[in-house]
């Protein structure tokens, strides 16, 4: 999946190019990050990325290695629920024997071995029970409110050595007070968004729980064999609900299982989370051309044209851009989205 606007980490993910297409971490883009980590488990050919047509040809470019036909391009933002169906219509995936593994293209791992493992033990836990979905969970190392929290249950079985887990209960994106004490509590995990489920059950479970999505599903599924359709795909696309996949149909699913990984899984949803990603949480982070004097605990992410200098100052994420300076408090920086909305609002749509 690499359709999403990134907007947490606006300045640097921006429209025209979200942090799927960034080079945050590395000198790979995170799309880039996420093929060659998958391409290692998963042939090339059967590799698909779900994106937004405004990004097929950054995707294209960035993925050369995927058959083309792979790049499928949703005609615009429905969430993640529509953008799986519209990938299983353009696709034909549904009828195949095989699980799939849907991630998102913009997240850290760490560790691929860990990975690895818990893939291959949910590929084998699937088809011995192609009723269920495996969802993977991280251990969360800081309270971080924009993400879901899984509790484990009771273990249902063991594949390879790897403990299948009942979940217990499912919170997306929980308060402060919430977070921190599942933090504390052993039983509870990020829900890295990662999923492995056949995909006649997923079909199925859209037409329990979305039945309109569903429906216009369908109708997509028929028009995209014929020629000179584009029109009325995009739109039945445009009338699907913007559902999220956790809330309708993770949550009200009885059959999700969970696998607990140790696997240096981010999402890298903020400022503060990619400056845990890039240093350790007491200590400042700078990238680009910046002086330091008494500061604490900073992260500078500037460029090399502009000088950056900090006195005296502590907890702050500064961001510098060619035509941006965002300066915001550590603790704060999920709410940089805001800034977006405001921006939508005032019509500076060359700021987002």
């Amino acid at each position: 999946m690499a359709g999403g606007q990134g907007t947490r980490l606006w300045p640097l993910s921006r429209k025209q190019k979200p942090k799927q297409f960034q080079k945050l971490v590395s000198e790979k883009t995170m799309l880039q990050e996420s093929i060659a980590r998958i391409s290692a488990i998963v042939a090339l050919d059967n590799i698909y990325i779900a994106t937004n047509k405004e990004y097929r040809d950054e995707a294209t470019k960035e993925a050369r290695k995927i058959p083309s036909k792979n790049i499928i391009a949703e005609p615009l933002n429905r969430e993640r629920l529509a953008s799986i169906l519209f990938f299983m219509a353009v696709s034909g995936q549904i009828g195949d024997k095989e699980p799939i593994l849907i991630a998102p293209a913009d997240h850290v791992i760490k560790n691929n071995e860990a990975f690895f493992k818990a893939v291959r033990a949910a590929e084998d836990f699937i088809k011995q029970n192609p009723d269920y979905i495996i969802q993977l969970g991280e251990k969360p190392s800081f309270p971080d409110t924009g993400l879901g929290y899984i509790k484990q249950g009771k273990v249902i079985a063991k594949i390879v050595g790897v403990p299948i887990f009942n979940v217990d209960f499912f919170k997306e994106k929980p308060n402060l007070k919430r977070t921190t004490a599942y933090v504390k509590n052993a039983d509870y995990f990020w829900n890295t968004g990662i999923y492995i489920i056949m995909p006649e059950l997923l079909e199925k479970l859209a037409a329990r729980f979305v039945p309109d999505n569903y429906q216009r599903y369908l109708k997509i599924k028929k028009l995209i064999p014929k020629k000179n359709k584009t029109d009325e795909i995009e739109e039945e696309y445009s009338r699907m609900d913007k559902a999220s996949l956790e809330y309708s149909i993770i949550e009200n699913y009885d059959k999700v299982a969970l696998i607990t990984t140790d696997m240096g899984w981010s999402d890298v949803g903020s400022w503060a989370v990619l400056k845990n990603v890039l240093s350790s949480p007491s200590k400042s982070y700078a990238k680009g051309n910046y002086i330091d004097i008494d500061c604490e605990n900073v992260m500078v992410y500037g460029s090399f044209d502009k000088l950056v200098a900090g006195v005296g100052i502590k907890n702050l994420v500064i961001v510098v851009t060619d035509d941006i300076i965002l300066v915001c408090n550590k603790d704060d920086s999920q709410k940089v989205k805001k800034v977006i909305e405001i921006l939508e609002r005032q019509k500076k749509f060359d700021y987002i």
